[in-house]
C-alpha cells in the first residue's frame, strides 16, 4: 500500500496539471455536471425557467436567441450522458484550449455555435418554403454542446502536421456530414456547419509575431 501512494499522487498531481492548463473545459464540464444531473432531477419547475423545452422551434429562436444559446451552453441535451460528454471534452476541448489559450478557444467555441447553428436554421427555413424540406424539420433545433464541439474538432486540424491535416479535416466533415444523409435535420446541419466553421477560424490559430527590435543607431549606441 505504501509503494502504490507515490504513483496515486503522481497521478492526481499530472491530472491537476492537464486541468488547470485548461481551465475553460473543466469549469463547462462541472456546470453541465451541476445543471444536467444535479439541478434537473431536483427542480423540476426549472424546467421551463431556465432551460427550453428540447427542441426549439424557430419562433422561439427568433424571440428569445439569448436564452437559446445559454440554454444549449448550460444544459446538456434530452438523452445526453455526462461521462461521455467529459471523455469528449477532454480529447478535444482541453487539447484545444491549452493550444489555443483559453480566450481564442472561446472564440471558437462562440464561432462554431452561435453563426453556425443561425446559418443552419436559415438554410432550412429556405429549403421548406421552396419545398425542398418539410416544415416539421424546421421544429428539430437542439443547441447544445455538439455544435461547440464539431467546431473544436475541426480547428484542431491545424494542430496536426500538414501530411496529416487534409485526411483529419475530411473524417470530422465525413462524421458531421453522414447524419445529413438520412434527410434534412437542422441540429445535424448546425454540427456540419459548426465544423465548416471551425475549419474558417485558421487565423485564430495563428500566434502573433513578436515585434523586431530596431538596432539602435551607432552615434547613439556610442554615447550610451
Amino acid at each position: 500500500m505504501e509503494r502504490n501512494r507515490p504513483a496515486a499522487a503522481a497521478v492526481a498531481a499530472a491530472i491537476g496539471r492537464w486541468m488547470a492548463r485548461s481551465p475553460g473545459t473543466y469549469v463547462w464540464l462541472t456546470v453541465l455536471l451541476v445543471t444536467s444531473h444535479l439541478l434537473g432531477p431536483l427542480l423540476p419547475a426549472a424546467e421551463g425557467f431556465v432551460r427550453l423545452p428540447a427542441p426549439a422551434d424557430p419562433h422561439t429562436l427568433a424571440d428569445r436567441p439569448f436564452r437559446v444559446f445559454l440554454a444549449g451552453l448550460l444544459w446538456l441535451p434530452e438523452g445526453g450522458h455526462w461521462v461521455l460528454c467529459a471523455v469528449l471534452f477532454t480529447l478535444f476541448h482541453a487539447p484545444a484550449e491549452q493550444w489555443l489559450g483559453t480566450l481564442r478557444w472561446c472564440a471558437v467555441v462562440a464561432v462554431a455555435y452561435a453563426p453556425a447553428g443561425l446559418l443552419a436554421e436559415a438554410v432550412l427555413l429556405w429549403a421548406a418554403r421552396h419545398g425542398h424540406a418539410s416544415l416539421s424539420a424546421t421544429d428539430s433545433l437542439v443547441y447544445g454542446t455538439d455544435q461547440g464541439l464539431a467546431g473544436i474538432a475541426a480547428v484542431l486540424t491545424y494542430r496536426l502536421p500538414r501530411a496529416w491535416r487534409y485526411a483529419y479535416a475530411f473524417a470530422v466533415l465525413v462524421f458531421c456530414g453522414v447524419p445529413l444523409g438520412a434527410g434534412p435535420d437542422v441540429t445535424d446541419l448546425g454540427r456540419f456547419a459548426a465544423a465548416l466553421a471551425g475549419l474558417a477560424c485558421f487565423p485564430l490559430t495563428r500566434r502573433p509575431r513578436p515585434r523586431a527590435r530596431r538596432p539602435r543607431a551607432p552615434g547613439r549606441a556610442a554615447a550610451q
